[in-house]
């Protein structure tokens, strides 16, 4: 069997990258301290807390490099459309191109044989 790949969370925490199933930034007050990130790893009932950041912790579960652009590209467009929000100005048209780009950068290619 493979030796499974260790993913540092910080605070002395390490989990199996193969285990973790969800990440959540923490923000507002929950933020501070070294507290960055919640982590649920299969098996453990209560979400740990790491003091790494979501995107550095996927970089170490083995998040390609592409993968890391395109999550990066999906973060930026989610942080702009709330803080566009909280002025009161959505650029609707704006938010679309880029939302088309992302989508078009994850699509997989349509097989050349449809069953259907």
């Amino acid at each position: 069997m493979a030796q499974q790949r260790m993913v540092f969370l910080g605070f002395g925490k390490y989990a199996r990258a193969d285990k973790i199933y969800a990440l959540e930034p923490l923000v507002g007050d929950e933020r501070g301290g070294g507290r960055r990130t919640r982590v649920w790893v299969e098996g453990v009932e209560d979400a740990l807390v790491a003091s790494r950041t979501e995107r550095t912790i996927l970089h170490d579960m083995g998040s390609e490099a592409r993968d890391s652009v395109l999550l990066d590209g999906a973060l930026d467009l989610a942080e702009r459309l709330a803080a566009a929000a909280d002025e009161g100005r959505v650029d609707l048209g704006d938010l679309g191109r880029r939302a088309r780009r992302l989508l078009a950068a994850t699509a997989r290619p349509a097989d050349a044989e449809q069953l259907f």
